[in-house]
């Protein structure tokens, strides 16, 4: 049986696609390289088999943390390098982030052949640093791919379970009622300002919805507001989404592309601080100039804009017009495709 090793962590939207591809694998011994980070947790919960080294990360905006860079690097190539001679595997799938670094320059010496992949419209460092090693750079989107020379457009990776939920089930699950539902989450940490400013307006927003609010580990406060339900994590997105009539969240690629392949009317209010290198601002101008979504800008951000943003999205007749025409889904069997073309 042909050996993939997944790579890519960090974040959960580094891994997350990784899983859904691995579940759509099962011809294929799969198996997973990273650091001790959130990408390992997620590994042991779903099962596979999980090798860890350290990864050196670039830290955006202070300059000396990152002079020990080029050393750390070479230990951390090598330290890679004697994972993937134990590993021995065919093929190396990259996700994105600092992560993939060492994986990728240890299997290009060891010919070992590497495909990676790009959610975001602008190419992150990690990925601008391994183009050369790889046998093709996927990207999310069509534009993505015109800034490598080996790149092409095969979408998002999803897993398949968000697609197949039952309304009735995830609203009895969550304690909603038959109102329509607003979900309404800021990444995997959860966003202090988007928590802060939707409490603020949620007891006047529940008197016609339902609110489900994924707020974040150890962020869910003392309420009483009828129809406003918060829960910190959910390792079940498509429960989630099963419910959306609407939804208020951050532009990360993933989650956007979910969004927008389950045609959920969505206020995207993108990342935009100094921890960020604009890639999500990017990613909600792509979509809004296709009429896909709406967006509010993080600096316009109050409890008045946002209370009138969201009753905007729910009269927004061109957004869900343009939704329903929408050509962009699950990218999975491209990915696949490109895999096993590889593997043959």
């Amino acid at each position: 049986m042909k050996k993939i090793l997944f790579c890519g962590g960090g974040s959960a939207g580094h891994v997350i696609p990784n899983i859904a591809l691995i579940e759509q694998l099962s011809e294929y011994d799969t198996l997973y390289i990273g650091t001790g980070a959130i990408e390992e947790t997620i590994c042991k919960n779903n099962e596979i088999k999980f090798y860890r080294y350290d990864a050196v990360k670039f830290v955006r905006g202070k300059i000396f943390c990152n002079l020990a860079i080029p050393f750390k690097l070479i230990r951390s190539i090598k330290q890679a390098g004697k994972l993937l001679d134990k590993i021995k595997p065919d093929l190396i799938f990259c996700k994105g982030g600092y992560v993939c670094i060492p994986p990728a320059f240890a299997a290009k010496k060891r010919n070992i052949p590497v495909l990676a992949h790009e959610s975001d419209i602008d190419a992150g460092l990690a990925n601008k640093l391994i183009a050369s090693k790889c046998k093709k750079m996927l990207t999310a989107f069509p534009s993505t791919a015109a800034q490598f020379k080996n790149g092409k457009f095969v979408g998002t990776p999803m897993r398949k379970s968000l697609f197949a939920r039952s309304r009735e089930q995830a609203k009895s699950m969550f304690g909603l009622d038959e109102r329509p539902t607003l979900i309404v989450f800021g990444g995997g940490s959860g966003s202090k300002i988007i928590n802060d400013n939707i409490r603020k307006i949620a007891f006047e927003l529940c008197k016609n919805i339902n609110i489900l609010h994924i707020c974040g580990k150890g962020n869910k406060v003392e309420t009483n507001i009828y129809g406003y339900k918060q829960i910190e994590f959910s390792d079940d997105m498509g429960l989630v989404y099963a419910c959306a009539d609407g939804a208020v969240a951050r532009c990360g690629s993933n989650s956007a592309n979910e969004l927008i392949a389950l045609k959920i009317p969505t206020l995207f209010i993108p990342l935009e601080n100094s921890a960020s290198r604009g890639d999500q601002v990017k990613n909600a101008e792509f979509f809004q100039s296709a009429n896909l979504c709406r967006t509010l800008k993080e600096k316009q951000l109050t409890q008045d804009t946002l209370k009138n943003e969201i009753r905007e999205l729910w009269k927004d007749d061109k957004l869900k017009t343009a939704l329903s025409k929408s050509k962009i889904e699950c990218g999975n069997d491209a990915i696949i495709r490109e895999i096993k073309l590889i593997l043959r």
